[in-house]
């Protein structure tokens, strides 16, 4: 199965003391990796600089998600293209954001 970009799978995110299964945004794509950057609900309770950061997904209609949900920019991680291979997506960010996501990261 082909790795699209702008596509959202749930995938396992580890941290220093444990991870979750969370959905990912992938952004890009190569032969051997895909960058992707995290989504989380969480937004009210943070700083406004981190606020700065989190991209606001307007339309969740095909996103797979079912609450607001925000893009969390602060870290891109790379991971392996056979992380997500036999992974079959959520759903994908609408044309319109992924226009303002281009946007915000510029």
């Amino acid at each position: 199965m082909r790795i699209e970009p702008f596509t959202i799978y749930i995938f396992y995110m580890p941290w220093e003391n444990g991870g979750k299964n969370r959905p990912v945004l992938v952004f890009l794509h190569s032969i051997n990796e895909v960058s992707v950057y995290s989504i989380t609900t969480k937004y009210e309770d943070k700083s406004e600089a981190i606020k700065q950061k989190y991209f606001k997904i307007n339309d969740i209609t095909n996103t797979g998600l079912i609450r607001q949900s925000y893009v969390d920019t602060i870290t891109r991680y790379t991971i392996p293209q056979s992380f997500l291979e036999n992974k079959i997506p959520i759903g994908k960010l609408s044309n319109e954001d992924i226009k303002r996501f281009m946007e915000f990261l510029h």
